[in-house]
């Protein structure tokens, strides 16, 4: 359920109160001063067993009596009474609910009581223990809340009522308005993916805005956030940063994996941004309403002062930034408008006695020559120059260069009160950024910057195919299942390398010995250097109690080693079980950099990688970056530069990079490994080796838990369901393959594109539509394939695509618009009716009730089509030359 009813819940002609009352403070009487008070034109019903009237309105002694069936109810009693109340409600054909009521918690059998009386009648339920609801564009107050909300463009929604009311506190005293303030409670029914949803389609709510304390359901939320945060910014304030403390992790993995890092991963690859507090939320707000987005992370601060400037340096390089460069000729000109005591470097210290003329001849210079990205002009408050007046000159500036058409870049931080609080007013009314602490102002430029990249990861186009793997799945599992029957968590060393052999990871070859003697045989047989490493259920980390020796020379080093070391061990772990050791090959890499490349399964949001520098250090050095699975090549390539050592894998000082490309599809293997096999709980590849002739892991441990969830339910988003392939025969006798479009398919969907006639093409897209832009690209091939689903036609043994067909449905799956387009080339082979039907039948797998769509008049053979598979045909309203087609997918399976 999402979408179904949340009209009336945010749009309702009438309202009812039940728990209304007068007794001073109370929570009814809030309520009933709120709903009466807030302007709302609707009948507003009291429900009372004594009163007769509540605030001079009429009251009703129970639901039964009510004069109307109200759209809404809002429920403020004892929780004993609210499935009976929601039961009564859902009789009368209420539809929609909000529960105040907040002894609800730890008692889930009334809980389901309450959910089984709503659900009959698809009555939706916000709470319980929710703060309510405010729409100051309609006058509705149905909340505990202590003011009363300015009307304005910003949908705020909290798992907190009382962030909420601090929220609409923080924003009144700074004139923000709202479209709407939700308090989700406990989120029985309502939660933040049909919240999301909802306001994606409200075109009143210009940014959603969320402080999220716990997801519930990670797959909804995730197909919610990546569809709303392409049509509008969704900032996010996640409480919980920091745990009470990690358990003991067996990987390095584990250790480094924590619940918040793949919240920021998750909220990364929907799009959205991710800030740190409630001011940070509406500043991050206010600069993307202002239309300000920089194109990169490089800024210039000019001040008139040191110390401000250099405050705003250290937030900015914490935050990742980077200082914009000034080159010779940028220099020189700004030599010849400051004084000879300007610092000559970025910061631009422009000294104290500034006037706005001269921040005016800087910021000119620098828009001018370019080479940033983003203008911080900080003034710190001086007897020469009044604040107000330099800021008047700076915004008479600026709004010069937006009427010669330039959008100028520039963010203000005036310090101090008085006349610095009327210069900021001053920015403000000219919609420029301005904060009053230049620290805030950096990190706010940062936070713009991120939400820039999340946005492109997004939106970005992959050209890159697709890792073209068939693991032997019998084998990998046959291993796992093995391990299971005998009471095992952890997977040998030797079996964890069979497991990535499997799906072609290069291994080092390695070799298991029970006794230092058959150690020193192994290592004979071998011929080569070796490494020996102790091997017992109980020591998960073996350099840790000097379980590993490298380079090993021949037989008797080998044995000699395997001795000491079960002496050692005696000592320092004598609980531990020995069940032998692992002799490896040395391996031989050139220029190899030891990396960490792991994985585990979050019990939220299904298994994320984890890439970053690897050794024995790994949680001391802290550089890793963390996504979600599945993942393309380019999010591959994205999550590795973002960190420290993706610089190191580059080309660097003479130092031969490293093969990105390898690498790149190690981690697309790792991926489709966690993805296949749902035991798999933890991986740890640390070292992999990487060189520039290829990647190789050293040492690997997988650890092994029944899944939360079965297959790829588990993951957050779905990934490519290879289910669906399959091979059918067109009318001419040729076969075609029909499989789900992938991310990698863009090149391939332009080159249909290119190929077909532009006739063709305006009867399917309504326009000439000769390219795709690049947007529209990677729009259609990247895909929620929970909620759309687009079939293309390739030769069984070629990648070009000559026909597609895809489903776009609303988050309920109630309806499904279509769409079809076959190769102009391919044309009276039967290929369109063969696409058809593969979607009728998709939409009748997935539960889809309608499949609808538009078809120009003049488009005579779809229009046949539509008839032959039973579509009703209308002409649209107003429209003559467009028809409306439509298909009830219970009939077509009839």
């Amino acid at each position: 359920m999402s979408l179904r009813n949340l009209d009336a819940m945010f749009k309702p002609r009438s309202v009812a109160l039940v728990g209304a009352s007068r007794r001073q403070g109370s929570l009814g009487a809030v309520l009933a001063r709120n709903l009466l008070t807030g302007g709302f034109q609707g009948p507003i019903l009291p429900v009372h067993p004594e009163a007769q009237a509540i605030g001079g309105i009429m009251a009703y002694p129970d639901v039964a009596s009510l004069p109307l069936t109200p759209d809404l109810a809002v429920i403020a009693t004892g929780p004993a009474s609210v499935p009976g109340l929601i039961g009564e409600f859902a009789a009368r054909g209420t539809r929609a609910a909000i529960v105040v009521t907040s002894e609800f918690a730890g008692d889930g059998a009334l809980r389901q009581r309450m959910l089984d009386a709503a659900e009959p009648a698809l009555l939706r339920i916000l709470g319980p223990k929710s703060r309510g609801i405010v729409r100051p564009s309609i006058g509705l107050d149905a909340s505990l809340a202590p003011r009363k909300a300015l009307e304005g463009d910003l949908a705020f929604v909290s798992q907190s009522g009382a962030m909420l009311a601090t929220a609409l506190e923080w924003a009144t005293e700074r004139g923000i308005g709202f479209s709407h303030l939700v308090s989700l409670g406990e989120m029985a029914d309502i939660d933040f993916g049909d919240m999301i949803d909802y306001l994606a389609a409200d075109t009143s709510a210009q940014a959603i805005l969320l402080y999220v304390e716990a997801i519930t359901d990670a797959r909804k939320f995730m197909s919610a956030a990546r569809a709303a945060a392409r049509v509008k910014p969704v900032v996010v304030v996640k409480a919980g940063r920091t745990g009470p403390g990690a358990k003991v992790a067996g990987t390095h993995t584990g250790a480094l994996v924590g619940e918040d890092a793949v919240y920021d991963a998750a909220f990364r690859r929907a799009g959205m941004l991710r800030v740190g507090t409630l001011a940070e939320l509406f500043d991050a707000v206010e600069m993307l309403g202002k239309g300000f987005m920089p194109k990169g992370d490089r800024l210039t601060i000019v001040a008139n002062g040191g110390g401000a400037a250099v405050l705003a340096t250290d937030a900015l390089i914490q935050a990742g930034g980077t200082l914009a460069e000034l080159d010779e000729k940028t220099i020189a000109r700004l030599d010849g408008v400051l004084p000879k005591n300007w610092s000559r470097s970025n910061p631009l210290d422009i000294v104290g006695d500034a006037d706005g003329a001269r921040y005016v001849a800087a910021l000119k210079i620098l828009l001018e020559e370019g080479g940033s990205d983003a203008i911080l002009v900080l003034n710190c408050p001086t007897a020469a120059h009044p604040s107000i007046d330099v800021a008047q000159e700076i915004v008479g500036f600026v709004e010069a260069e937006r009427n010669r058409g330039k959008r100028p870049p520039v963010i203000a931080t005036w310090l101090g009160n008085g006349s610095a609080a009327a210069a900021r007013q001053t920015f403000a009314r000219a919609r420029m950024p301005s904060y009053d602490v230049p620290e805030a102002a950096a990190r706010g430029f940062m936070q713009l910057v991120d939400y820039k990249r999340n946005q492109a990861q997004l939106m970005q186009l992959a050209t890159s195919r697709a890792a073209d793997i068939s693991p032997d799945l019998m084998r990998a599992r046959a291993i796992i299942d093995e391990a299971r029957a005998d009471g095992r968590e952890w997977l040998s060393e030797i079996d964890a390398k069979a497991i990535l052999g499997v799906y072609d990871i290069p291994t080092v070859v390695t070799r298991a010995a029970k006794t230092p003697a058959e150690a020193a045989r192994v290592a004979r047989l071998l011929g080569v250097p070796v490494a020996l490493k102790i091997v017992s259920p109980d020591i998960p980390h073996k350099s840790d109690v000097d379980g590993v020796r490298l380079h090993l020379e021949g037989p008797k080093e080998v044995e000699h080693a395997a001795h000491a070391m079960l002496e050692a061990l005696a000592e320092t772990a004598p609980e531990a079980r020995i069940t032998g050791f692992s002799v490896q090959e040395m391996a031989r890499l050139d220029d190899g950099v030891e990396l960490l490349l792991g994985a585990k399964d979050d019990a939220l949001f299904g298994p994320a990688l984890i890439f970053g520098a690897g050794g024995t250090a790994v949680e001391v050095i802290d550089d890793t970056a963390i996504c979600l699975v599945p993942l393309t090549a380019e999010l591959a390539r994205q999550t590795m530069s973002r960190t420290r050592i993706w610089r190191i894998l580059q080309r660097y000082r003479g130092r031969p990079g490293v093969d990105l490309d390898a690498l790149t599809l190690t981690m697309l293997k790792v991926g489709r490994l966690m993805t296949d096999l749902d035991r798999v709980a933890e991986l740890d590849i640390n070292p992999l080796l990487a060189g520039p002739k290829g990647v190789i892991a050293l040492d690997a441990r997988i650890r092994l838990a029944e899944p939360r969830l079965d297959g790829v339910a588990r993951l957050a988003i779905r990934p490519y369901p290879r289910d669906l392939e399959r091979v059918a025969t067109l009318r001419d006798g040729s076969s075609v393959q029909l499989r789900p479009i992938r991310p990698e398919d863009a090149p391939a969907l332009q080159a249909m594109i290119e190929a077909s006639d532009i006739e063709d093409l305006r009867l399917r897209f309504f326009t000439a539509l000769r390219r795709l832009p690049p947007q529209m690209a990677a729009r259609m091939t990247q895909i929620d394939y929970d909620r759309e689903m687009a079939f293309v036609a390739t030769p069984t043994d070629d990648s070009a695509i000559l026909g597609v067909a895809r489903l776009a449905a609303d988050p309920d799956l109630e309806r499904a618009e279509y769409g079809i387009l076959v190769r102009s080339d391919v044309k009276g082979r039967g290929l369109g009716f063969r696409l058809m039907q593969t979607l009728i039948t998709h939409a009748a797998d997935v539960g889809i009730k309608e499949i609808f769509g538009e078809v120009l008049a003049e488009n005579r053979n779809m229009l046949e089509m539509n008839r032959h598979f039973g579509f009703e045909v209308r002409t649209h309203p107003g429209e003559m030359t467009l028809m409306d087609v439509r298909l009830p997918i219970a009939a077509a399976n009839g």
